[in-house]
């Protein structure tokens, strides 16, 4: 098979295309024919060594797919071969930037059928992300106020969406050239962090998402009513000090399972969201994919298109 194979940490010059062997699915597997797989921060962090667990190399990137299950592992009787499937990779692991994926059969769900293979690999870390920030991390509330810190991106969109969804007042920071797509999406209202001061702006805010890191966890902290919660995936500053004892950081821990992608497709039919706007690369344009994406100014998702 296929795959985008990362030689060594470094840019993205240490990728390239190459046939590798085809992966065996063991007892409780599926074998999945890839036909999709976005590209996310987390992966041109580990090709820059941010990554939070070692690998060897060479190794294959790629955390969330959408494609059909070629094959089944022992046990497994719930797929059928051809059936539709999307999920994301096991916590420590990868290699989704590959056509095919040996992958556990319980943290797989079934691809909605209104979503392409494109738009369901892109809302699948997105969604699990976003669901355990804030529904079982924060556990936000109907009227309560959360900023959701860099909104045009993929996590944060959906996170507006589902912010929205649960009746919260959604307030989120994005460039000015993307504050129609994130009032689309859900937000009451939209600062340009460029040119606002985020902390003024903002007001008292019950809970902030922070998917940005680096300088806006100062803002994140300003912004937070005694007793608020401030929920992260971005890492702030090296050596940062929280500068407040009374409010609550908190990390999601984003657990893979079927649950949380059934979840999501439950708000999907429900209509409460509904997938990013996307740019598709072919598999030997990936080096550019992760510029872009390391650019950090993109809008929407990025996804491979593997088949």
């Amino acid at each position: 098979m296929k795959a985008v194979v990362l030689a060594g940490l470094g840019g993205p010059e240490m990728l390239s295309v190459q046939n590798v062997p085809d992966p065996v699915p063991g007892p409780g597997e599926i074998l999945v024919d890839v036909h999709a797989a976005s590209v996310n921060a987390a992966d041109w962090k580990m090709r820059r060594a941010e990554a939070r667990y070692a690998v060897s190399f060479p190794y294959i990137l790629g955390r969330d797919f959408s494609g059909t299950v070629a094959a089944l592992g022992a046990g497994v009787t719930d797929f059928a071969p051809g059936d539709p499937v999307f999920g994301v990779a096991d916590q420590g692991t990868d290699g989704c930037y590959a056509e095919r994926l040996a992958i556990k059969a319980a943290i797989v769900a079934r691809k909605p059928d209104a979503l392409s293979h494109a738009q369901a690999a892109a809302m699948g870390l997105t969604s699990l992300t976003a669901l355990w920030a804030l529904e079982d991390t924060a556990k936000l509330q109907a009227g309560e106020t959360v900023l959701v810190q860099g909104g045009a991106g993929g996590v944060a969109g959906f996170a507006i969406q589902l912010a929205r969804h649960l009746g919260a007042t959604v307030i989120t920071t994005a460039s000015a050239a993307n504050h129609d797509y994130v009032r689309s999406l859900g937000a009451h209202r939209a600062i340009d962090y460029r040119t606002e001061d985020v902390a003024a702006a903002a007001g008292p805010c019950d809970v902030v998402f922070d998917t940005v890191g680096g300088s806006a966890r100062d803002s994140s902290y300003a912004v937070l009513k005694p007793g608020g919660r401030l929920v992260w995936i971005a890492e702030a500053p090296k050596d940062y000090v929280i500068p407040r004892d009374d409010v609550r950081t908190l990390r999601p821990d984003v657990k893979r399972d079927r649950a949380h992608l059934e979840r999501m497709k439950s708000l999907l039919a429900a209509g409460a969201v509904w997938p990013p706007e996307i740019v598709t690369y072919a598999m030997d344009d990936v080096r550019e994919a992760h510029r872009v994406s390391e650019a950090r100014h993109l809008r929407g998702k990025l996804v491979l298109a593997i088949r």
